[in-house]
């Protein structure tokens, strides 16, 4: 009987606490499965960022099959958690989980995915710590929550792995023992007692990533003058010193689209007032408007705690949490009447003025300086969730302020997650290490954020020109002078081959837009990792590395990763090179690649070694490429600009590829007010190249006397 109790005593506590179930996967849109597991928290992610998925674009996507592979995936909720497992397959690669400076991929490894201000590790602990990812095979999963998750990205090894590792003797030397024996799975542990999870499908892993963007409602499309080239000004410039900073680019011939003013600008900060000084800034609406006349935005530096001497400091008391920051009140932005005061103030202090954009700052970390995991929000939401979801729920309220004005804007942010793809917002940082920023601009293309490699201040003026090269071809080309008042000049020696990169970046700026509007519409993003383009493998490789009783006792592997050049759009290759560097090997994919510069051909689908001259950044042009170019100019173009339009075209083939225009202001295109137009190059009856001419006759596409220009000698 006593035996009988004891065994129903056990069944009872594995049937409240041991939970497990079959992942059911319903498709809910082409390409993309939901799997509940349990019961799901009332908060995520995709909540808070209020997706909305493109469901025309997915369907234009196709409908991939389910992957045979993850029918086999687990979950168990047991202990108020909630564990997962995904199956790997051999020589499987994983990319994504979270915004990464030192690696790319990421099979093998472990993260504690938690809102963070990166400091020199890639342990998940980061300014956009997404929980999704993407194989090679086919397939990327995303765990919705809001909660820190921990992933073993194959790490672990289960009694019950249906592929497991064999057991080798170190004392054997001919055994080949590894430290790191084989995992075939990723688990991940979620602190909830459910969760939803999301699958999306696609024939490679580039159409993944879109599947993803678009789920989250495609990718952002700034305005035009956000792809221009921003100097950040020193923190207490007065009004008349960034008038005179403005005039300098002017008369020097160095473009400026938009400036930031970091601090100062508020009557106090460190807790902030958000309302301008007096002192510095008497009548900003008339400094707003001279810049403006200069076809010149300001964005203005915040974070979102206000002090004493802020206007909604005492009506918005009763709504913050228990803790403070900089000893400024941290409001609950989940609650309506919180995000109505901010609404209220920023309007008429802001965007009435003319303000065209934020940068969001200390949303991120570190733990010492935001609230602690212990604080508490009046709308009951925990500490550990609010610091996942912060930096998103900011960037959201703040896109529909813009919208409300029917003007698009373009800022930054130092926290994200997922379901951002949508936002306008760039990730930037204090750290500042220039090869970790081209990583994490191949990372950023994997998790649906952007993040630009900014130039603050170098060494030696080769390594201010090498960051200036990187800073012209990423998402946002910014120059952050906060500190110390460096200008593109401030080197002599490279003072005007960084002009001429910056030229070139306002040269480009159709085919970066166009760029950005297939981030938008068709989800790939603008910056693209090496391996999410068609055609390109690059095997995972590990060396054995010897044994050191000190820095490698158990002789772990190195792993080779592809992490410092990276598509921007569909056709050119960028491929930076870092202070001390003459020279550095390229990766070429599949097909023939040009020079950018002399249309020269480089090679095909091999690796190259190239010696550049000094002034000029590696750059390659995939076969057939077409690079639509406007004349060098010091300002973006607004929505009444015509320019003048050169069409590039690259290499031996035919092609055809689709130029994007709006007006470049406004959210007007989401009422249909943009134009594709198609740019084609066949060949004659003589095997010679011609390109069309196109003459639309709408007024959305801003483009005149249009030449085509044949880069490929033999042409």
């Amino acid at each position: 009987m006593k035996k009988l109790v004891f065994l129903l005593i056990i069944f009872c506590i594995t049937t409240v606490y041991a939970q497990k179930q079959e992942l059911n996967w319903r498709e809910i849109t082409p390409g993309v499965w939901e799997s509940i597991i349990g019961d799901p928290e009332g908060i995520d992610l995709l909540q808070i960022a209020e997706t909305k998925p493109r469901t025309d674009a997915l369907q234009k996507l196709g409908k991939p099959l389910f992957p045979e592979q993850i029918k086999s995936s687990k979950a168990e909720v047991t202990d108020g958690k909630t564990y997962l497992h995904f199956p790997l397959q051999k020589e499987e690669q994983l990319f994504g989980l979270g915004l990464n400076f030192k690696t790319v991929q990421q099979r093998g490894t472990i993260k504690n995915l938690h809102v963070d201000h990166y400091n020199g590790q890639d342990d998940g602990r980061t300014h956009a710590p997404v929980p999704f990812y993407v194989s090679d095979k086919g397939y990327g999963i995303l765990v919705n929550s809001a909660r820190y998750l921990t992933v073993y990205a194959g790490t672990s090894v289960r009694t019950d792995s249906k592929d497991f590792p064999p057991e080798r003797n170190r004392n054997d030397p001919q055994a080949g023992w590894e430290a790191q024996p084989y995992s075939d799975a990723v688990e991940v542990l979620v602190p909830a007692k459910g969760v939803k999870v999301y699958l999306f499908a696609g024939k490679n892993a580039l159409e993944v990533v879109q599947r993803y963007n678009l789920f989250n409602g495609g990718g952002t499309l700034p305005p035009k003058w956000g792809l221009g080239f921003t100097h950040r000004t020193p923190t207490l410039f007065t009004d008349e010193q960034i008038l005179e900073e403005v005039t300098a680019f002017e008369s020097k011939g160095y473009p400026l689209s938009f400036v930031g003013l970091e601090p100062g600008w508020q009557s106090t900060s460190y807790p902030n007032s958000f309302v301008w000084d007096k002192t510095r800034f008497p009548q900003p609406k008339p400094f707003l408007n001279e810049l403006l006349k200069k076809n010149i935005r300001v964005n203005l530096w915040i974070n979102p705690y206000p002090g004493s001497k802020s206007p909604v400091y005492e009506v918005i008391k009763p709504y913050t949490a228990s803790h403070t920051v900089w000893v400024g009140l941290v409001p609950d932005f989940t609650l309506k009447p919180v995000q109505d005061l901010y609404r209220k103030l920023f309007t008429a202090e802001h965007l009435k003025m003319g303000v065209a954009g934020y940068k969001v700052d200390e949303v991120d970390g570190y733990d010492k300086w935001l609230w602690p995991d212990v604080a508490t929000f009046p709308s009951g939401i925990p500490a550990e969730q609010m610091r996942q979801i912060y930096g998103l729920k900011f960037q959201k309220m703040v896109d529909g302020w813009f919208r409300e004005q029917n003007t698009r804007t373009y800022g930054l942010v130092r926290a994200s997650n997922a379901g951002a793809s949508n936002l306008p917002f760039v990730i930037y940082n204090d750290y500042y290490d220039h090869r970790d920023f081209i990583t994490a601009l191949c990372n950023s293309s994997f998790i649906g954020v952007l993040w630009t490699p900014e130039a603050r201040s170098s060494k030696t003026d080769e390594e201010w020109l090498r960051r200036m090269q990187t800073v012209c071809f990423s998402p946002m080309a910014m120059l952050n002078a906060w500190a110390d008042g460096t200008k593109p000049w401030t080197y002599p020696a490279v003072a005007e081959p960084i002009k001429q990169v910056m030229l070139l970046r306002m040269q480009l700026l159709p085919y970066l837009y166009t760029t950005f509007a297939q981030y938008h519409y068709e989800g790939k993003p603008p910056i693209r990792a090496m391996n999410l383009v068609e055609g390109f493998s690059f095997a995972a490789k590990s060396e054995k590395a010897a044994l050191n009783s000190t820095d490698n006792p158990y002789g772990l592997a190195l792993k080779e990763d592809m992490k410092d050049q990276y598509m921007l759009g569909d056709y050119l290759l960028v491929a930076p090179l870092f202070a001390g560097e003459k020279s550095r090997k390229v990766i070429l994919p599949p097909g023939k690649w040009f020079d950018f510069y002399s249309g020269k051909l480089a090679g095909a689908g091999e690796v190259i070694r190239v010696t550049p001259e000094r002034n000029k950044m590696p750059l390659f042009v995939k076969d057939g490429g077409i690079i639509p170019l406007i004349p060098p100019a010091l300002h973006s173009p607004t929505k009444a600009t015509v320019l003048p339009l050169t069409i590039r075209h690259y290499g031996e083939k035919e092609g055809s590829w689709n130029l994007y225009d709006d007006d470049g202001e406004t959210f007007d295109y989401e009422q249909g007010a943009y134009t594709w137009t198609k740019l084609e190059v066949t060949k004659n009856k003589k095997g010679l190249l011609k390109g069309n001419t196109p003459k639309p006759n709408n007024k959305n596409f801003r483009y005149k006397n249009i030449r085509w220009e044949f880069m490929t000698p033999s042409n």
